[in-house]
């Protein structure tokens, strides 16, 4: 079942079955909602090694966008949320590679047209397993529709490789020693409201528009755009680091993920030393 809601700002809430497309008759923005995105799920395959590949896949109507985990501060992140189930022992998220978008003088993180987020499931045993939870998003042109999702799916033995996962797992950023990237060093300096993060890597160029990303594990944990520049294969960035409680705090440097983004691959480093 699908369901329109009015909210402030001309933004809407639907709700979609991942089990198929349904058709939507409210509007937004001039089209309707299955004109703006559709949303499916990718049963994907079983390996040997106890572990499913599925995905979710997300299309856009041409201009629409939605975000990355870490979404820049004009986006919506993404928030996954599945039930427990027996046998099925954890999940994790592949993110592909995002692009960098400009808007209104914000910066935001995201994909645009067809997304596809390879989910990988580790289970226990070789059943049949009932997922069911709930992902939010927002998808977004001028102004932002944020969507919850219902997700129920099967993830069944078996099942062939599919290519349209198997190609989002390519774009994922690669590795510091997949990409021959340094190890990181990073100086920490205490501000009036949190931490100031100045991080120098030695990285291959990953092509235009290159942007920096620092990301911790707490969300409640605000982190500024970062500034950024090469010089030859050194990079140099830097960002404010913020709690909750705006006081002083300890960062663990080995929490801290850093991300190099550009229009040819990404590079993903985890942790920093001093």
């Amino acid at each position: 079942m699908l369901k329109y809601v009015s909210l402030p700002a001309c933004a809407a809430a639907i709700l979609l079955a991942l089990s198929a497309i349904a058709p939507v008759s409210a509007q937004f923005a001039g089209q309707s909602l299955d004109e703006v995105v559709q949303v499916r799920l990718l049963e994907g395959w079983r390996s040997e090694a106890n572990h499913h590949m599925a995905a979710i896949h997300i299309t856009m109507a041409p201009g629409w966008k939605t975000y990355w985990r870490a979404p820049g501060q004009g986006g919506i992140p993404p928030r996954l949320r599945l039930d427990p189930v027996e046998g099925v022992d954890g999940m994790s998220i592949h993110w592909p590679r995002p692009e960098v978008f400009f808007n209104n003088g914000m910066r935001s993180i995201g994909y645009h047209g067809d997304v596809i987020l390879p989910l990988e499931f580790m289970v226990s045993e070789n059943g049949t397993f009932l997922i069911e939870g709930q992902i939010d998003l927002g998808v977004c042109q001028d102004v932002c529709m944020p969507v919850t999702v219902d997700l129920e799916g099967v993830l069944s033995p078996g099942g062939r490789r599919d290519p349209l996962i198997a190609a989002a797992l390519s774009d994922r950023p690669l590795s510091g020693a997949e990409s021959g990237a340094g190890h990181a060093t990073c100086a920490v300096t205490p501000i009036s409201d949190g931490l100031r993060v100045e991080v120098r890597v030695r990285a291959p160029s990953v092509g235009e528009n290159e942007t920096v990303v620092f990301e911790l594990p707490d969300p409640g944990i605000w982190i500024s755009e970062t500034t950024a520049e090469r010089d030859g294969d050194i990079i140099t960035a830097a960002a404010d680091v913020v709690p909750a409680d705006a006081g002083p705090f300890a960062m663990n440097r080995s929490d801290l993920k850093i991300t190099v983004l550009g229009s040819h691959m990404a590079i993903e480093l985890q942790g920093c030393h001093g």
